[in-house]
């Protein structure tokens, strides 16, 4: 049975609150773990909203700096777990959501480690991911936690708006790559909003965008392993302004195999990466030839529901 969300509109952190905390801890944002704190408590609230956050949820965070998100998604959330790298801010926010939402803090849980290093987390499985993803490892996260835990059903990201596009890009467009492939085997993803640059601090030199991603009922149907699929996938965009049958050729074994294993799979050699959807991306996998002309070469294989880990 979940508790009755707090809606106290003094529990969340504004400007002074957040620059006060980093003052006490001895906290300068750093460039290196790509810190930049939200201090408007509407944002957090919104991006709490847009997430779709309910009383049954069970939200793990990444990234919660000094707990401004922490904050709103408690007052929503059944519970929130939080994974944070950094020492300091992973030594105060617990006693930050103690002085703030004391009737809450029995639902939070804080998880000091590097979040790419994070298989399994304390209590019941997560249902949702809502995070201010570090800018300069955002994508990997996004992906390894993604991969790390199917029970995630919903996501809500905020990533630097130029991420934001590549990871919401369709086939076709000029910013589709790797991540918008690879997001798109776990997720149907979107656009879901902007963020301006004068609600963080220090504020960023970049416009920030929200990223909406619903896992999909299950991968696309493939006998390629979903590492077979992403293999495909990084040598298409490595050398993205060749065709298919030079970008795969390395892939492949040489040039000759890759319009094999294009033509196997319905795909015209010429193509190029850019062009292909996830499940073509699958069927090229499938094709993939074995002998000699394709060292490391592996018999495809089912996908576990829950997959290995990124």
């Amino acid at each position: 049975m979940s508790s009755t969300p707090s809606t106290d509109p003094g529990a969340l952190l504004g400007p002074a609150d957040i620059r006060e905390l980093a003052a006490a801890l001895g906290v300068r944002p750093t460039k290196q773990l790509g810190q930049n704190f939200v201090i408007d408590a509407n944002t957090v609230r919104r991006i709490v909203r847009t997430a779709e956050v309910t009383a049954e949820d069970v939200v793990v965070e990444v990234g919660p700096g000094l707990g401004s998100l922490t904050l709103a998604l408690l007052e929503t959330a059944d519970r929130v777990v939080a994974v944070e790298i950094d020492n300091a801010l992973a030594a105060a926010l617990p006693a930050t959501v103690a002085a703030r939402l004391p009737q809450r803090a029995d639902r939070f849980t804080l998880v000091h480690r590097d979040a790419m290093k994070v298989t399994e987390l304390p209590g019941p499985p997560p249902t949702a991911l809502v995070a201010n993803l570090p800018y300069n490892v955002a994508v990997p996260v996004l992906l390894h936690m993604l991969a790390a835990f199917p029970s995630v059903r919903r996501s809500l990201v905020m990533v630097q708006a130029e991420v934001a596009d590549r990871l919401a890009a369709a086939p076709g467009s000029k910013v589709y790559g790797v991540p918008s492939v690879k997001a798109a085997w776990y997720a149907d993803v979107r656009r879901a909003g902007s963020i301006g640059r004068t609600v963080f601090w220090p504020a960023p030199n970049v416009d920030s965008g929200l990223v909406s991603l619903v896992r999909r009922d299950a991968p696309p149907a493939t006998t390629a392993s979903r590492e077979e699929v992403f293999a495909v996938v990084d040598a298409a965009f490595a050398q993205r302004r060749k065709t298919l049958r030079a970008a795969l050729a390395g892939w492949a074994g040489s040039a000759a195999a890759a319009e094999q294993a294009l033509t196997g799979a319905g795909i015209s050699p010429q193509a190029r990466g850019e062009a292909l959807t996830v499940e073509e991306f699958a069927r090229v996998a499938e094709h993939r030839p074995a002998g000699p002309a394709a060292p490391g070469h592996r018999p495809a294989r089912p996908i576990p529901e829950d997959g290995p880990t990124a």
